[in-house]
């Protein structure tokens, strides 16, 4: 071996032996592969979590307010989370969703599949290229119209890129030739980006041009049998929200161009919605203003009381179908007569970033977000001292305490960074710490240094501020759910 060869060999070597590879954050928020040293901070093999390597950019934060495309309406949930580098637009309605928001929104995605698992729902997933020949049939090709994206592949044969799926999804079930009425109900659905033309894409991740929902497409033996599902649906629905500390509102809607015969929307009240909705102050009767009469002001349930009109933001909608679709494609089952019989069919959908973003919209102050607490990207944030300030070596404990959290508190585990960025004032990572959300920040100071160390603890979801031993740190997260 050449001896300039042997030499560099000798120095690759010696520094795999001193080092990690581990990404490292450069000033413009990309990562590089670089040394790290083996005595970093981790929970056993697994290295903790530090706020300097989560992919955050901050040249995209700085620009956020600038980055709005031309002519498109702004919200506070863009505006935070653009400034959050959470999200940052590519093109009229579309966004990239950056690492924290997909951690987020993969944990709503578990909470979805627990609830739509729950009630008997099975996972699938179904092209997104749709040929046009099913939406031809079905008679939606013209009456979507500029909604839809169409195309043509090599051959000139028409296709679009699916914004709901019920042609596909009846198409599929109608070629199960043996469907008996026993494995009735049966509920199917998938969570996929979908694809909507859009005219005025605006309010970030509420309105846009593709986007992640969650559509559920349900084949009962008769009325009656659907009404029940749609039912189950409904309840799962409200779980869920329920379960995101969410305050929704079932109302009466319009079927528009999906169809059917039933429907309901779910709504959550918000200045900026764009649905006006009608709600009675003496009982439980809401509806959508498109399904009433322009000069209505009595309610039509309990007939006393008073209409008030607000706002909404639409985040789920369902829909009894009836055999609207199923008898176009010919889906049907084998009855207890053993003579076919074609179902009856309910769709059900759930906007997957419109709940992210209007979740953020409601929840949050006017300078940082506020997360449902169960789909926060993380959990817990640890602040170190200043590195040179007078309680410097609190540092140590601040990593002990990271450490602690993740092997006393399994659930803990992946949820919980240590803001090392200690160049930085405590209030200036204060600060961020309260644009990103984290539930809780934990600020290791003096108290931990003394005999009996305190933590001083930041419950940003109520805005309370707590001093706790560690044994009462660790009650405390420890009754923190997560999924």
């Amino acid at each position: 071996m050449e001896p300039v060869m042997l030499q560099v060999w000798q120095r690759a070597f010696r520094r795999l032996h001193r080092t990690l590879i581990l990404p490292k954050r450069l000033d413009s928020g990309c990562a590089e592969q670089a040394a790290v040293p083996a005595s970093a901070p981790s929970y056993g093999s697994k290295p903790v979590l530090l706020v300097s390597r989560l992919y955050q950019p901050s040249n995209l934060r700085d620009v956020a307010l600038d980055s709005r495309l031309p002519g498109e309406m702004s919200c506070k949930s863009q505006r935070l989370m653009q400034q959050a580098g959470l999200i940052h637009p590519s093109s009229p309605g579309c966004y990239y969703y950056l690492p924290a928001t997909v951690r987020s929104m993969e944990k709503l995605v578990r909470v979805i599949d627990q609830e739509m698992q729950g009630i008997g729902g099975q996972k699938l997933d179904m092209p997104s290229l749709c040929s046009a020949d099913l939406w031809k049939t079905s008679e939606r090709w013209d009456l979507m119209g500029k909604e839809l994206f169409r195309l043509k592949d090599r051959h000139g044969a028409d296709y679009c890129l699916g914004p709901t799926h019920e042609e596909a999804v009846t198409t599929l079930v109608a070629h199960q030739a043996t469907l008996s009425y026993r494995q009735l109900p049966l509920l199917l659905y998938q969570i996929t980006r979908k694809f909507r033309d859009e005219p005025k894409p605006k309010f970030g991740l509420l309105r846009g041009r593709e986007f992640y929902m969650k559509d559920m497409y349900s084949f009962d033996v008769s009325e009656e049998a659907a009404h029940q599902t749609y039912e189950s649906v409904c309840q799962a629905y409200t779980r869920l929200f329920a379960r995101l500390g969410l305050r929704c509102v079932q109302v009466q809607a319009d079927t528009g161009n999906i169809g059917g015969k039933l429907s309901h929307e779910f709504q959550l009240p918000a200045d900026i919605g764009e649905d006006r909705l009608l709600v009675c102050g003496s009982c439980s009767f809401s509806a959508n203003v498109e399904t009433m009469s322009s000069d209505q002001s009595n309610c039509p349930q309990c007939e006393t009381g008073k209409l008030v009109e607000s706002k909404g933001i639409e985040v789920g909608h369902t829909f009894y179908l009836g055999k609207k679709y199923s008898h176009i494609f010919k889906a049907t089952f084998s009855n207890a007569q053993n003579k076919p019989a074609v179902a009856d069919m309910g769709c059900y959908g759930l906007g997957v970033t419109r709940i992210l973003a209007a979740a953020v919209e409601v929840m949050s102050t006017e300078e940082g977000i506020r997360w449902p607490g169960l789909i926060a990207p993380y959990q817990v944030c640890v602040l170190p001292p200043k590195k040179g300030s007078k309680v410097d070596e609190a540092t140590l404990q601040a990593e002990e305490l990271v450490q602690a959290l993740g092997e006393t508190l399994p659930h803990l585990r992946g949820e919980v960074v240590l803001d090392d960025r200690t160049q930085m004032t405590i209030g200036k990572r204060l600060k961020d710490a309260s644009k990103l959300g984290y539930p809780y920040v934990i600020v290791v100071g003096q108290g931990a240094l003394e005999e009996t160390p305190r933590f001083e603890v930041i419950c940003q979801q109520t805005g309370e501020t707590v001093f706790l031993s560690r044994d009462g740190l660790l009650d405390l997260l420890g009754r923190v759910e997560t999924i």
